[in-house]
């Protein structure tokens, strides 16, 4: 499994994120990071679930991160910070594989998303304050086009693409989604050969 996720670091380097480009529009800096792990030789990745009492997008999956605090030296600090808040995952045990596309949010944040390795042993300490459940999905599960949709949305007179993808019960959308979005195209121009599929589990 690690030649999966050297190959996909490879992939991601070679393909530098692109940052946002929106003149006179201030956003807040924020980050997370996107939990890949490998089980039984496969590739999974985790969503997290928030909480129905939070202000924004509450009920929605997403990955875990949020706004950069000032002791937060750079982005990558907020997202591995985050994670081991929110799932008690220690940022020393989470190998980077390298950053996303830069992705802007309706509640004026700017998310540098970063792709991460993290043990694949399923002993999270979530924060209930912030993790209602746990989704974990092998990622060629994702892969499977009939499972996404995409529909017309215009937020500040500018009209774009929001994604749905749908596993099981299970709809993730928003700035998760065009997130999932960028990481399963760089997934997609792999080698086959370097992953297969399972059925995946959820937990919360």
């Amino acid at each position: 499994m690690d030649s999966f996720f050297d190959t996909l670091e490879a992939r991601i380097a070679s393909h530098p994120p692109r940052p946002l480009n929106l003149p006179g529009l201030v956003l807040r800096e924020s980050a997370v990071l996107v939990p890949l792990f490998e089980r039984d030789g496969v590739p999974h990745i985790l969503f997290t679930r928030r909480p129905a009492h939070l202000r924004t997008h509450a009920n929605q999956f997403s990955f875990p991160g949020g706004g950069r605090d000032p002791e937060d030296a750079t982005p990558l600090h907020t997202a591995l910070r985050e994670t081991e808040e929110e799932l008690g995952i220690d940022r020393s045990r989470v190998r980077v594989l390298g950053m996303l596309d830069e992705v802007p949010t309706t509640t004026s944040f700017r998310i540098q998303p970063f792709v991460g390795v993290i043990p694949g042993d399923g002993q999270y300490r979530p924060s209930a304050e912030e993790v209602a459940f746990i989704l974990e999905v092998p990622l060629v599960g994702l892969l499977d086009p009939a499972i996404r949709r995409t529909e017309k949305r215009t937020v500040r007179e500018v009209e774009y693409d929001v994604f749905f993808y749908t596993y099981n019960t299970h709809v993730i959308w928003g700035a998760t989604a065009r997130i999932l979005y960028d990481l399963l195209h760089h997934v997609a121009a792999l080698p086959a050969s370097v992953f297969r599929a399972p059925a995946g589990r959820g937990t919360g």
